[in-house]
């Protein structure tokens, strides 16, 4: 997940005393099934493979699938995967799990930690790491698939199970809905998701009704300039003082243009210019990440940028035809996600039900982002679910509350979740969840 949040406990003391899930047959089969899965989850975490490239996650996940007597159509969308089986009359529920890893070298000193190197799209060498956890989603898929696959007398309708590559780029639920998966394959009625979370302890369910995560917007800003020698700037027209002045410009379109009840963030994360001491560049970059809920938000927000750099290029008397270039990289976007607030409710009392309402926790929404938005974004007629699982352990976690102890996030090196808690909860809430829904 891009950027994802820090999931926080309303009651952390809770963690003290955590109930068990429910105790049924749903709970004891999966259990039974930890060991394979076990070995299915080291297996993805230590060969990762980079957006967009997931190959052998692809095939080796659609072989378990279709063992399973699911219908498989792999490269969807890229190396997407969509698994359908179809069980009579009933809703058609849709099942996600994202595939790509990142390039990171791992640092959490696994025994089955990745070693894995690649190259980036710009011909870079990196190493390659699930250190976001997208192992864990795509175990717990198997294990809901299976579960499924063995229960079919308990529920009528359509599954659809998707892999999904290329998440961390915001890329691959679109290139899988461009590629047809709405109209090659059944629309859903519903579409589920889990994300582990690094902030919560291993088996901690969250939830967001409405918006949960944001917007996300990359804008470069191409600042030109009059280069020349640093002993006499006169000469010049300096793009590194007037990259500065935008920079301070933008601090204001947040706190003064946009409500303040209206979330939304602009932030300048590289400021690049100049190579030496003594020369003034003809140019300066600003790359700027923009976050926003509501799409009329966001378009005040680019907007804003634009006029703010054009403005204040003015008032350095920049001609014309050195006015900054503003792009919006538009194939990056990723729209905010959405979950349909009163089905989400009707999970979570599905789940408070099932683990016991200490372990099911109602989280704010956060300003990171992720392309299962897409879903339902494309068809606002779906019912549509991301929920967070707990990650961390259970003693790292007290050690947290108690010793201030920092603990890692999503995206860290050395992100090391308790896979097999996250694993366990995510199938047994995604299992319990289709079950639901199409129950006959």
């Amino acid at each position: 997940m891009r950027e994802f949040m820090k999931f926080t406990l309303l009651a952390a003391a809770s963690v003290l005393a955590v109930s068990p899930a429910q105790a049924d047959g749903l709970n004891d089969a999966i259990s039974a099934d930890m060991p394979s899965l076990m070995a299915i989850y080291r297996d993805l975490h230590s060969n990762p493979e980079l957006s967009g490239e997931e190959v052998r996650t692809a095939a080796k996940l659609a072989a378990e699938a279709r063992r399973l007597g699911f219908t498989v159509t792999e490269k969807v969308g890229g190396t997407g995967v969509v698994a359908v089986m179809k069980n009579g009359e009933g809703p058609t529920v849709m099942l996600r799990a994202d595939m790509d890893g990142l390039p990171l070298e791992e640092k959490t000193g696994l025994p089955f930690a990745s070693k894995v190197q690649a190259k980036t799209r710009q011909g870079n060498d990196t190493f390659v790491m699930h250190a976001c956890g997208h192992d864990t989603h795509m175990t717990g898929w198997v294990a809901t698939a299976r579960q499924l696959a063995a229960r079919k007398d308990e529920w009528a309708g359509t599954l659809v199970m998707i892999l999904q590559p290329a998440e961390e780029t915001g890329e691959g639920a679109l290139a899988m809905l461009e590629d047809g998966l709405y109209t090659r394959f059944p629309k859903p009625d519903y579409a589920l998701a889990f994300h582990d979370a690094a902030g919560a302890p291993a088996g901690y369910i969250g939830y967001a009704p409405g918006f949960a995560l944001a917007n996300v917007d990359s804008v470069d800003i191409q600042v030109k300039g009059v280069g020349g020698h640093g002993a006499y700037p006169h000469t010049t027209k300096d793009p590194v003082v007037l990259a500065s002045r935008i920079v301070g410009a933008l601090q204001t379109l947040v706190s003064r243009e946009i409500d303040p009840q209206d979330p939304a963030v602009v932030t300048v994360g590289s400021f690049q210019a100049g190579s030496k001491h003594n020369i003034i560049s003809d140019e300066a970059l600003l790359l700027i990440t923009v976050r926003s809920y509501d799409d009329e938000t966001r378009a005040k927000l680019l907007e804003g940028i634009k006029r703010i750099a054009r403005g204040e290029a003015i008032a350095a008397g920049m001609p014309e035809d050195r006015m900054p270039f503003v792009s919006v990289r538009d194939a990056e976007f990723t729209p905010a996600t959405y979950n349909s607030p009163e089905f989400t409710l009707e999970m979570a009392r599905l789940f408070e039900t099932r683990f016991g309402k200490d372990r099911v926790v109602q989280s704010k929404p956060v300003m990171g982002g992720e392309d299962f938005s897409r879903y339902r974004r494309a068809d606002e007629k779906i019912s549509s679910m991301i929920f967070w699982v707990g990650g961390v352990p259970m003693a790292d976690y007290r050690a947290s509350l108690t010793e201030g102890t920092k603990l890692p996030s999503l995206h860290s090196s050395y992100w090391a979740p308790d896979a097999e808690k996250v694993i366990m909860t995510g199938a047994e809430a995604l299992t319990a969840a289709t079950l639901q829904i199409m129950k006959k």
